[in-house]
């Protein structure tokens, strides 16, 4: 595998040219690329990998997401990866989830943009920029409103106990459209925000508190034991971690604890895909390798995982389209 130390000399394979004429759709041209280099190679194992954890039985898989991911249009693809089941558990930013709100209550949601642009002037327009894409400030407002509207209709006491998870979940229920909150509430998937407080989520929540006299109260160590008790369940782990971060290690976090709270020795997950573009040699946490975190308990010492070093929003949509066509869902 792309992390594991060096791989034994092989001269059995040989590299095939890329030919496009023999490429009829998504899979055939990730089968094509595993006989070439690089990450093209890495792609087309990542497939491989992604199919055998898909359809193994009782293997709980937990989709990883950082990175502004809902902005980018991916949005719809993580809806259908909930709604057919291939992931079991999302761990992510508290950001991707309002962008997710946002898209869902206001019709228009995000919108092209450009990286060649003065922000003082869109700061001046109140228009904030992700990158090549734009969103104003009115949508996060309207966005805002309805979520209000929402906790008022869920909440008659204004004291609120509760977990990330459980608060999104009785969003989700509320709201009828489709989008990833709604489809993972009506498909019983749960959404964990670790970072819950990273995220303009959050500042809506805090203004409701100043606002309209809210007191949220949040257990975010439950979560950690609620996560615990999904991971007890299952035989099999595999993780697909999109860049890093918080949600990644979140999630890789489990298994250390089982040991260091129940004596669960040589668990950890059994399979993980990767998609990043960190380095491994600055030691930042998004760059650290499967192979490094096998030595803290997180993945088993079988385990097989492959690192695509590729921005997501390339891989992501190409990888899922050729499990689609691959288990000839489409």
């Amino acid at each position: 595998m792309t992390e594991n130390n060096k791989e034994k000399i092989d001269l059995s394979t040989k590299i095939k040219p890329f030919d496009p004429k023999e490429v009829k759709n998504i899979d055939a041209l990730l089968s094509a690329l595993k006989f070439c280099g690089f990450q093209g190679r890495n792609l087309g194992k990542a497939l491989d990998l992604l199919e055998k954890m898909i359809v193994e039985e009782d293997c709980l898989t937990v989709l990883t997401l950082s990175g502004a991911m809902v902005p980018a249009g991916m949005g719809e693809l993580i809806c259908i990866l909930l709604e057919y089941h291939f992931i079991d558990v999302l761990v992510t930013t508290g950001a991707n989830i309002i962008h997710d709100l946002v898209d869902v209550t206001t019709d228009i949601g995000h919108f092209k943009g450009s990286s060649d642009v003065d922000d003082n002037q869109l700061f001046k327009f109140r228009i904030n920029r992700i990158y090549d894409v734009f969103l104003p400030e009115e949508n996060y407002e309207h966005a805002e409103i309805i979520l209000l509207g929402i906790i008022k209709e869920i909440f008659n006491d204004k004291k609120v106990q509760i977990t990330p998870h459980e608060l999104i979940k009785k969003i989700g229920e509320k709201i009828e459209n489709r989008c990833i909150i709604s489809v993972a509430a009506q498909n019983n998937i749960p959404i964990f925000i670790p970072a819950f407080s990273d995220s303009e989520f959050a500042l809506n929540l805090i203004k409701y508190s100043l606002r309209e006299g809210y007191d949220f109260q949040f257990d975010i160590l439950k979560e950690v034991q609620m996560f615990a008790d999904i991971i007890r369940k299952a035989k099999k782990y595999a993780t697909i971690i999109i860049g890093g971060g918080v949600p990644r290690n979140w999630a890789q976090q489990i298994f250390p604890l089982l040991d260091q709270t129940e004596g669960i020795k040589n668990m950890g997950y059994n399979y993980s895909i990767r998609i990043h573009t960190a380095p491994k040699y600055d030691g930042g946490l998004s760059g650290c390798t499967v192979s490094e975190s096998k030595s803290w308990g997180k993945y088993h010492l079988e385990s097989k995982y492959i690192s695509v070093w590729c921005d997501a929003t390339i891989a992501l949509p190409i990888l899922i389209t050729g499990l689609f066509q691959r288990l000839k869902i489409i």
